[in-house]
């Protein structure tokens, strides 16, 4: 029997975890509950049990009315798994830990506060010689820009790429059942079958491109659309792109004005 090549029993690696925004309005789980459905369409595998952080910052003067087990069990409903609550009030930091979810202020550490010690009385001393001219700082050297990421291969089904704080490029097809993710715009010079997620972190500007566009799902910011039914039928397996207008999934032909 070969043994591990290290001795340790477990190992910690960094590893990008992409969770789902879900911004509530209202606190109520029946209104919830009603805008799920009429997202989702009754699709069954809209989401495909993704993590999700619940942001109550558009509800803090109702964020103490939250059922937490009941909003959980609701978002597990449509395979969504709560991890995180964001913009929650601190009066309600004990009562979210107490049902198991974790808080996220949208930042990566805790500014400590300062302490000064009492200035001295001061003292009459002789003039000093004026101090010499500082020396010009440095000119700021630009931050290099960051590089796309390019994927050669197809994409598989079942397989996942995201491209963090940057565009995605793929030059392969992009099959049924995969799923590719990018903070900025996705770029597939092939077929594009499955999941696309672009602007993931936010970002509204974000654009989807691909030279045969048939996905089965995509989605610009958090704004998704599915396509049950098919693909527009005057798009399908054309050069397309796909970008948000207002609160609105734009497709639009790259060589025509054809729009759906």
């Amino acid at each position: 029997m070969s043994k591990s090549p290290t001795s340790l029993p477990i190992e910690i690696k960094i590893s990008t975890v992409v969770a789902i925004s879900t911004i509530l309005h209202s606190a109520d789980p029946i209104a919830i509950d009603a805008a799920l459905k009429q997202m989702t369409g009754g699709v069954s595998d809209f989401f495909e049990d993704e993590f999700a952080v619940i942001d109550i910052a558009g509800i803090a003067d109702d964020a103490a009315q939250v059922d937490w087990p009941a909003l959980v069990g609701l978002l597990k409903n449509y395979r969504l798994n709560a991890v995180a609550v964001r913009g929650a009030p601190a009066a309600l930091h004990d009562t979210i830990r107490a049902h198991g979810l974790f808080l996220d202020d949208g930042s990566s550490g805790t500014r400590a506060s300062e302490t000064r010690a009492a200035a001295p009385a001061p003292r009459e001393e002789a003039p000093a010689a004026p101090a010499p001219a500082p020396a010009p700082a440095p000119a700021p050297v630009p931050a290099a820009p960051v590089q796309a990421m390019v994927v050669d291969t197809p994409v598989r089904a079942g397989q996942r790429i995201y491209a963090r704080g940057t565009d995605l490029i793929i030059t392969a097809v992009v099959n049924n059942g995969a799923e590719i993710i990018a903070d900025g715009s996705i770029h597939v010079y092939a077929p594009l079958h499955g999941r696309a997620l672009a602007g993931a972190s936010g970002n509204a500007d974000a654009r989807i491109f691909a030279l045969a566009m048939q996905p089965e799902l995509v989605s610009i910011a958090g704004v998704y659309r599915t396509f049950d039914e098919g693909f527009p039928t005057e798009l399908s397996r054309q050069p397309a792109q796909i970008r948000l207008v207002g609160d609105r999934i734009d497709i639009s032909s790259l060589g025509s004005a054809t729009r759906a």
